[in-house]
């Protein structure tokens, strides 16, 4: 017997705030019959691509240490530098940039929502494939 993924769960301080502010980072939407409000204490948005659940609910107590688990999300279309230049526009704060950190064109960037969850943007996979194929080509 094994277990599944229901949803993955952010705990906050403002679940709708911090809900509406990743919908745009990640492409989510509100569940259609669950719409989410201010003043709601738990806040749950959907792919509609793929049907994964983030739900946002609230704690009392605040972030004091780094984040055991993370997101690591990778852009759908563009770079990853266009999606940090993005990202940085919708109030993302950069934690620390290890891009080229192992060959030119590698690495990620680790960044915080508003709260200070901390995520990071990885390469795009027309990116990772590019790299894959030079290296391919050079060997």
């Amino acid at each position: 017997m094994t277990s599944f993924i229901s949803h993955t769960t952010v705990d906050c301080a403002d679940a709708y705030a911090l809900s509406e502010w990743w919908k745009p980072v990640l492409g989510y939407v509100d569940l259609e019959d669950d719409p989410n409000e201010p003043g709601h204490e738990e806040c749950l948005i959907r792919d509609p691509e793929t049907g994964h659940l983030v739900l946002f609910i609230e704690v009392p107590d605040t972030k004091s240490v780094k984040n055991r688990i993370h997101f690591d999300l990778m852009p759908r279309e563009g770079t990853r530098d266009e999606e940090l230049a993005r990202l940085r526009e919708h109030g993302a704060v950069e934690v620390h940039d290890l891009r080229d950190q192992w060959g030119p064109g590698t690495g990620w960037v680790v960044l915080a929502d508003p709260e200070g969850n901390e995520f990071c943007i990885l390469r795009s996979p027309a990116e990772r494939e590019a790299a894959r194929a030079a290296h391919e080509a050079e060997a």
